[in-house]
């Protein structure tokens, strides 16, 4: 088969090699020496290496070569004319991953310091809370407690009325002993000092009661409150115990004032034999008299020296 001309040929219908075959010589084929494919007319399809530019339009004359650019720069430096595609704003995708920007070439971790700040600031508001809770169920549980006293604690912490308070001052005042030299004397009766072992004021006592009507008096002033006192007696007696008749203002009382051997003194010792016996009358609010004397059948060979009374049942 020959080769015919079918007219003008196409690019697609050039023969790069017709040169070499005599219908494409006769056709005027030559070897190509600008780049076509030895036909006349034909385009220039080959491109030098680095000749295409990205952005630019480029423009080739059928026939003739195209402009080669000028190689610059030295080996490792880059080519003007030359730049990869991923330097151009159109140039193709990326296909490497990348790198974070952080400043520090690492990669940005999760906020710690946000989450630790907003987990402090949740148990400080849990905190809060329960301080709260609890110091509202404080101020309820007072309330209750208030309202749980019965209703008789209001009545004793009001004021005591005036009669109330001046008998509980009364109750606390102290009546004072009597000495011997403080006593009203009857009879015979007489201040003494020669024996030891008084305890008033001088070691001074009342003697010679050991007779019939010889006595002694007390008048006590400033009892608080009608009701049983206690009254003390500081005496002597020689080894043998003795009784005296006691008159509470005015009245006998029921029964013999005891004056025994509480020391457990030898027989005829008064030095040996103080000691202290007590009794109990009823006395009234006020002034009050006492009286020991020696009466019908008493016994009265004491030495006396101090009185003193309180209130209740007491001994000592």
């Amino acid at each position: 088969m020959t080769s015919g001309n079918n007219g003008a040929s196409t690019p697609e219908d050039d023969d790069p090699f017709g040169y070499l075959y005599a219908d494409g010589q006769a056709n005027g084929a030559q070897p190509p020496s600008g780049g076509g494919y030895g036909y006349p007319n034909s385009v220039s399809r080959v491109r030098a290496v680095g000749e295409r530019q990205y952005g630019q339009q480029q423009t080739a004359q059928y026939g003739q070569p195209p402009t080669m650019p000028q190689q610059q720069g030295a080996y490792g430096q880059p080519n003007a004319h030359y730049a990869a595609p991923e330097n151009f704003g159109g140039g193709g995708p990326s296909t490497g991953r990348q790198p974070a920007q952080n400043g520090g070439g690492r990669g940005r971790g999760p906020n710690t310091k946000g989450l630790l700040i907003g987990a402090v600031a949740v148990v400080a508001a849990v905190v809060i809370g329960i301080v709260v809770a609890m110091a509202n169920g404080d101020d309820g549980s007072d309330d209750n407690k208030a309202s749980d006293q019965p209703s008789t604690s209001a009545s004793a912490s009001a004021s005591p009325s005036p009669s109330e308070s001046a008998g509980d001052d009364e109750n606390k005042t102290e009546i004072p002993p009597v000495d011997a030299k403080a006593l009203n004397l009857g009879g015979s009766a007489a201040l003494a000092s020669d024996v030891e072992g008084a305890q008033a004021a001088g070691g001074v006592y009342v003697g010679n009661l050991n007779q019939v009507g010889n006595s002694v008096t007390w008048t006590v002033n400033g009892v608080p409150s009608d009701g049983t006192y206690t009254l003390f007696a500081h005496y002597s007696v020689p080894g043998e115990d003795q009784a005296m008749t006691l008159t509470v203002n005015g009245k006998t009382f029921g029964s013999k004032f005891p004056l025994e051997n509480y020391a457990k003194g030898p027989a005829g010792d008064f030095v040996k034999g103080w000691t202290t016996s007590y009794t109990w009358p009823t006395l009234t609010k006020g002034t009050n008299t006492l009286t020991l004397s020696c009466q019908d059948g008493d016994k009265c060979n004491v030495l006396l020296d101090q009185l003193w009374v309180k209130p209740g049942q007491v001994k000592n």
